[in-house]
């Protein structure tokens, strides 16, 4: 699906985005809510020490793959707050929500300013071909384009991506820590210094403490189980808010508001939703205003569809299972013109 197919043209385009900041700003949605972001790092601390020191009376036991997937959810957990940091949501000093964003990815084993600078490219260009490094995954593709560029391995992953999707996420975890540390090591990132002293702490505390604790085998598996989910986990919670909408190809441009609502998706589900997803199941409203605080945005979603509606302009919306079979969809279809071209 393209932008042709769904961008309806306003010649009052420029001014709506304006309009609808100033209905939100009248809300006082854009301010802080900094004491929110405080008791969650109080509970996110509470747990995170909690699973550590289940581990550690654990010892030698299998049953330490339960301790993987509690941990898997807690680091899920610390990555959304390093997100909204990243998007400086929580304090109003870049420099606090810096100390913030480098902290949880210390503590994720993630280089803070690397994933920053490649989480604003993906907001200044959402699911455009191109630019939008979101959709630059060796192993899959989200429009024809990209599949029939494929070639070896990628080509057949690219067949069959729909079924491969979620086998595929376990190896998220790994893909981002691998791209930490690359980033640091080639000085692609500011405070590189910084970043390589946190990024060897994780790497030798996380790595000490469970051969430390755990049999060779243990730790295998409790590494596979904990960095396998944390990866699903994450991947589960990015992917419905774009894949399968519609891409912006080379020499197309919209204005603010459409480029991100048309390739936007909100995932339904109140509360429980709201806190699996760390938010990021208000991804049309996250998109218009990344700076809005996480508690915020319930409150915003309302205003945004209908204002929306008022404009004609499509806003979509779906359940939780619903976004995940939008995404598997479209990625089957994307490689069913390999899967046709190699039948007999």
């Amino acid at each position: 699906m393209t932008f042709a197919e769904t961008a309806p043209r306003s010649a009052r385009a420029p001014s709506d985005f304006a309009e609808l900041s100033e209905i939100i700003k009248q809300r006082g949605l854009l301010t802080r809510r900094s004491h929110r972001y405080v008791v969650r790092f109080v509970v996110n601390a509470l747990l995170l020490a909690g699973g550590w020191t289940a581990f550690a009376l654990l010892g030698s036991s299998w049953w330490q793959l339960l301790t993987a997937v509690f941990l898997a959810v807690v680091f899920a957990q610390l990555s959304f707050v390093g997100h909204d940091a990243g998007h400086r949501q929580i304090f109003r000093s870049r420099r606090a929500n810096n100390v913030v964003g480098h902290v949880h990815g210390a503590l994720v084993g993630l280089s803070f300013a690397w994933w920053v600078s490649k989480h604003n490219r993906h907001h200044a260009n959402p699911n455009h071909e191109d630019d939008d490094p979101d959709l630059d995954i060796p192993l899959l593709s989200f429009s024809s384009t990209q599949a029939q560029a494929k070639r070896g391995l990628t080509r057949w992953t690219t067949k069959y991506q729909a079924f491969l999707f979620l086998p595929l996420l376990t190896l998220e975890g790994m893909s981002l820590h691998v791209s930490s540390v690359q980033a640091v090591l080639r000085r692609e990132v500011k405070a590189h210094r910084l970043e390589a002293v946190l990024l060897a702490a994780h790497v030798v505390g996380y790595l000490t403490a469970v051969f430390l604790v755990l049999s060779p085998l243990q730790a295998l598996a409790f590494l596979a189980v904990h960095q396998g989910l944390w990866g699903v986990y994450l991947g589960c919670s990015f992917a419905p808010n774009h894949k399968g909408m519609p891409l912006l190809p080379e020499g197309e441009r919209l204005d603010h508001l459409r480029k991100q609502v048309l390739t936007s998706r909100n995932v339904r589900g109140g509360r429980i939703v709201d806190f699996a997803l760390g938010g990021l199941n208000y991804q049309i409203e996250h998109h218009l205003f990344p700076g809005m605080p996480r508690a915020n945005l319930r409150h915003a979603q309302p205003l945004v569809q209908r204002f929306c509606a008022q404009r004609g302009l499509p806003y979509s919306q779906t359940s939780v299972i619903g976004s995940y079979a939008d995404v598997l969809r479209h990625l089957h279809a994307v490689g069913a013109p390999l899967r046709a071209a190699t039948r007999p």
